[in-house]
């Protein structure tokens, strides 16, 4: 099934479920997904039972100011890498007292994709504070909505793994 704003409200709220079942709050850290995580999140009422808070850091300078990425690391591994996005969920549990936090960096398109790093490519990372955090690599179809939309599902099925919500 494609991924909807439907489908990732209706995720939300299986997740909010879950996380206030747990006393657990997510926090995101948002580079091509503008905030949509967060958005999809806010727009279910009482989610701030379950959801503190979401940094958009679009630029380069964005990740380092506002998470502590290093540029020697971007400059090396690119914004839309592992070693960022597990920076980024780093820098988010620095910054915040979430329990559980979502990263992602990706090219969404129509334009910035390489070869190497085609648009579509997205990056999330996912832990638990105090545990493993992990990263993983996407490849999405369609157009710069459509990878974003699927970059948000991605992320919440993410969280719903690795808080085990059924």
């Amino acid at each position: 099934m494609a991924a909807t704003e439907e489908s990732n409200r209706v995720l939300a709220r299986q997740l909010g479920e879950c996380l206030t079942a747990r006393g657990v709050k997510l926090a995101t850290a948002e580079s091509c997904s503008g905030g949509w995580i967060a958005k999809t999140i806010t727009d279910l009422p009482g989610s701030s039972a379950w959801f503190e808070s979401a940094i958009v850091c679009y630029s380069n300078e964005s990740k380092h100011d506002l998470l502590g990425v290093s540029l020697a690391d971007i400059e090396e591994f690119g914004a839309v890498s592992g070693e960022t996005v597990l920076s980024m969920t780093d820098g988010v549990f620095e910054r915040t007292s979430a329990d559980v936090v979502v990263s992602v960096s990706g090219i969404a398109g129509p334009g910035g994709g390489t070869e190497e790093k085609p648009v579509g490519t997205v990056w999330l990372s996912w832990g638990k504070r105090d545990k493993s955090s992990y990263a993983n690599e996407f490849h999405f179809e369609g157009d710069r909505e459509a990878v974003r939309l699927q970059t948000v599902d991605a992320a919440l099925n993410a969280v719903m793994d690795i808080m085990n919500c059924a």
